[in-house]
């Protein structure tokens, strides 16, 4: 085995040991700013409840890597959309992913992949861990745990087979998909694994997700933890998007249904009371990055390392950013659609050169990263509507996130009029709403768009290699099976 590959594997096995990477309690500043503890033995990590609440916040520590959730993972998804132009052409802030000029050696490819699979490895770390130490741990506290660690691992899957393979829906998820690790590994003997199909690889995911509604609690006790920890309704709105990229329109419904009430305004009406807030931009002030939109975000803090090129605040905005990517003035932007009192319009600087101020917290761009919120669950569903031609309730939904930031508009008739005029203007609600939140790259690829050109940026086709990114050299050199 490459002894930097293992080293890494052995430092991510470790991490999940070394409380100083982990949260220690659920009371909220001990949450956010955990005290550094010294190093625990590892066959004495189940020994208390604390310590294995510790373990469980650790998989989410392993989300917030600085190459994943914590930042990159979202820079690389929003700048290979349409939506930005690059100023710097600096390779460590993502040129290459808004150039489509990555290859297996670039650092964007490499050092995501690696810290997708550290992340599912402390997750099978941990399963196991919870199997060798039934009777140290209460069985429904494990249960709970387990839930979690499963819904961390299936949007970690989630993250790279929609980067690193081909859409679904290209040809029902035949295509080549990832190596499908669920085992916890200790040392190289499985570090050759055959890549499992993309449709094998989102069984797995609705397998995890599934069990994770199962297993998770409907909720906990402060605003901050029904944010930041995973409980039942977190897992069915990522079954939504799940779904919405298989094409599954019918089970995006059925999902959907779970947490949206038949009629508006709409609300979850059960577990977290999940609904829009009545301003736009409220889930991106930082007195309430903890309402009951943002169904799940990641806490940023001082001990999480991603500050400067890793932070999408850094790469966005202007100041307090780094001004590395303005808002391409012919993107969403141009929209006459998207009318000026519309509050979202709030997001975006004045001047000539326009930045994206969604994150806009100074050094160190210490913004909650929302993972998914209820607004998204809310398009999702109006998306999937439109695709089984149930028209008027795609309508309703759709014109309930419009109106929620400019109350007065009304789409033109000829949008909204016929199935594909509705998917067409449900898919372009959705480049407003989340625009700046990692969504873009996977809205062009799960509908078989062609990436569109921007700058100096070519235009990408779904038959051109630069359309997914290439399987890291790391892995090609040390898995002998791909």
């Amino acid at each position: 085995m490459n002894n930097k590959k293992y080293k890494t594997l052995k430092q991510g096995i470790q991490s999940i040991m070394i409380t100083v990477l982990c949260f220690i309690s659920c009371s909220e500043q001990e949450y956010l700013h955990p005290d550094p503890t010294t190093y625990i033995p590892q066959e004495q990590t189940f020994d208390t409840p604390e310590r294995v609440l510790a373990l469980v916040n650790g998989l989410y520590r392993g989300m917030k890597d600085q190459q994943f959730y914590g930042g990159r993972y979202y820079i690389y998804c929003e700048v290979r959309g349409e939506e930005y132009i690059n100023r710097t052409a600096n390779l460590f802030t993502a040129f290459d992913s808004w150039n489509h000029t990555l290859n297996a050696g670039s650092n964007e490819v490499q050092n995501l992949w690696a810290a997708a699979y550290r992340t599912i490895n402390l997750c099978n770390v941990f399963l196991q861990g919870l199997v060798d130490n039934a009777d140290k741990v209460d069985s429904e506290a494990a249960t709970a745990y387990a839930a979690e660690a499963k819904f961390v691992r299936a949007v970690s899957y989630f993250a790279l087979v929609t980067l690193y393979a081909r859409p679904y829906i290209e040809n029902n998820g035949n295509a080549p998909g990832l190596p499908l690790r669920l085992l916890a590994e200790t040392s190289s003997a499985n570090n050759s694994l055959a890549r499992s199909t993309v449709a094998e690889v989102y069984a797995q995911i609705l397998k995890d997700l599934d069990e994770a509604e199962t297993g998770l609690p409907l909720s906990y006790d402060t605003p901050l933890l029904n944010t930041t920890r995973a409980h039942r309704n977190t897992a069915i709105a990522f079954k939504t998007r799940v779904y919405l990229t298989m094409g599954n329109y019918s089970m995006v419904i059925q999902e959907a249904q779970k947490i949206v009430s038949a009629n508006a305004p709409y609300r979850a009406e059960t577990g977290v009371a999940h609904a829009l807030q009545d301003d736009a931009t409220i889930p991106f002030l930082s007195n309430n990055y903890t309402t009951t939109e943002s169904i799940f975000s990641m806490p940023m803090t001082d001990l999480d390392s991603t500050t400067g090129q890793s932070s999408i605040g850094y790469n966005l905005n202007t100041s307090p950013g780094n001004s590395e990517y303005n808002l391409n003035p012919l993107g969403i932007i141009a929209d006459t659609e998207w009318r000026e009192n519309d509050q979202r319009r709030l997001f975006i600087t004045g001047g000539a050169t326009k930045y994206l101020k969604k994150y806009s917290k100074p050094s160190p761009f210490l913004d909650y990263i929302p993972v998914i919120r209820y607004a998204e669950v809310l398009l999702n569903y109006a998306e999937a509507a439109a695709h089984v031609e149930d028209l008027d309730k795609a309508r309703d939904l759709l014109t309930y996130v419009r109106n929620r930031a400019d109350a007065s508009y009304q789409f033109p008739t000829s949008a909204i009029n016929n199935v594909d005029a509705l998917i067409q203007t449900i898919l372009h609600e959705r480049r407003i709403e989340f625009l700046g939140e990692g969504l873009r790259s996977n809205d062009l690829l799960r509908t078989l768009q062609t990436i569109p050109a921007k700058g100096t940026a070519p235009a990408v086709s779904p038959t051109e290699e630069a359309y997914i990114f290439p399987l890291p050299n790391s892995e090609l050199l040390t898995n002998k099976d791909l």
